[in-house]
């Protein structure tokens, strides 16, 4: 593997969640400086070196027009799909690259305005599109949206702009969000409208997954190993917290502060731990909105995990991967994170990251934040601030995801 590819780019990442909502794809932002030379060739190579089968598939978006035409002139046949910007194609020189590409069976994706798609000399180069919805839109689709159960009936609704089959972005609302995936039948959504999902949900106490509790259940029934419990628990943020809450309860009475999932499970025993599973069960929450938003905060964890170097202690990688886990714990609670924490007998390194911003771990979970966007200069300059290697970085990042599993149908 040539070193210095992940040396030159700087990447970030976005999930891709279909109508079940389930993980569909990842969209992988490169960028790269004007005055470094890429080649794309070797980076696809470190992708399909990384990549197994089970890995998500990927959609390429190069932020500069220079990496665009090296891909669009270098990636052979069976490459990842590689996103063009509608506004990119007034450039001859881009126009006749994507024209090539698509003769040698490159997966071009159009990116852009929903109410200027190209003209069909352009579209027939493109499998697919990524799309955004202006305002006038956006409100369109939703008045076309059918009538909740209940509410009065009005006169025939007009055609929805949302195309079945395509992929959008930049949905902030959990009603257009449904709109596109539920009533459209779109292929996917780039990001999740987790703030409005978490906001229709208000007024009801947020629930621990009921998968996850029921798969938790599953696993202690086939007495499967203790690093299995505690990975299946590390599924679901707020879950690890009730665990941890319940475990340090005066009711259970135990001697010393359990500060970790590990040593909850060890000092509990499974027995008593599948009776306080079937306890929370029938609350649990089936909601499928849900779902992106928890493993939005578990690809975080594992992120911040892969990116500080914990050496050979398994307890101190244990710490850093819970303290990702809980460090977006105030928007399912709907209470200042100093004080969730508080309640737990955690590190002080959590509580200064996740709080404070300060301390060791909070250059892995800054970092982590900031591969969740496209925003280079935030990364380059935390890779700066904290002195992190930058191809250290962006291999910590494609290990993470190439291990993101997509159900295949």
């Amino acid at each position: 593997m040539v070193q210095s590819v992940l040396g030159s780019l700087i990447l970030g990442y976005r999930p891709l969640w279909n109508r079940a909502r389930k993980l569909a794809a990842i969209q992988l932002y490169a960028h790269n400086d004007a005055s470094a030379v890429v080649d794309a060739g070797h980076l696809l190579r470190t992708l399909q070196e990384l990549w197994s089968a089970s890995s998500p598939p990927l959609l390429i978006s190069a932020q500069t027009r220079q990496l665009l035409c090296d891909f669009l002139e270098h990636a052979p046949r069976g490459s990842p799909w590689i996103e063009v910007r509608g506004e990119w194609l007034s450039d001859s020189a881009i126009f006749t690259r994507v024209q090539a590409a698509h003769q040698r069976g490159l997966r071009l994706v159009w990116r852009g305005d929903a109410t200027q798609l190209p003209e069909a000399e352009i579209a027939r180069c493109f499998d697919n599109s990524l799309l955004t919805l202006p305002p006038e839109a956006a409100v369109a689709a939703l008045q076309a949206a059918p009538a909740r159960p209940g509410a009065p009936a009005h006169a025939a609704r007009p055609a929805s702009p949302v195309l079945a089959g395509q992929m959008y972005e930049g949905i902030a609302s959990r009603a257009l969000m449904e709109h596109c995936l539920d009533q459209n039948n779109a292929l996917a959504l780039a990001g999740w409208p987790a703030e409005d999902v978490l906001y229709s949900m208000r007024h009801s106490p947020q629930q621990p997954s009921h998968a996850v509790i029921f798969k938790l259940m599953k696993a202690i029934d086939a007495e499967e190993s203790l690093e299995s419990f505690e990975a299946i628990m590390g599924e679901d943020p707020l879950l690890a917290y009730r665990f941890m809450v319940y475990t340090n309860s005066a009711a259970l009475g135990l001697r010393t502060g359990i500060d970790s999932l590990r040593r909850g499970l060890v000092m509990m025993g499974f027995a008593s731990i599948k009776r306080w599973l079937s306890d929370q069960l029938p609350h649990a929450s089936t909601d499928p909105n849900m779902q992106p938003v928890r493993e939005t905060m578990v690809t975080r964890a594992n992120l911040m995990a892969h990116l500080l170097d914990a050496g050979i202690e398994n307890d101190l990688r244990r710490e850093i991967y819970l303290c990702g886990l809980l460090s977006r714990l105030d928007e399912l609670l709907g209470e200042p994170l100093g004080t969730v924490l508080r309640r737990l007998p955690l590190s002080e390194r959590i509580y200064d990251a996740t709080v404070l911003g300060t301390g060791p771990y909070a250059s892995g979970l800054q970092m982590a934040c900031a591969l969740e966007t496209d925003d280079a200069s935030a990364i380059r300059q935390l890779c700066e601030t904290h002195e992190m290697d930058l191809e250290e970085v962006n291999r910590a990042l494609l290990r993470v995801l190439a291990d993101l599993v997509v159900e295949r149908r």
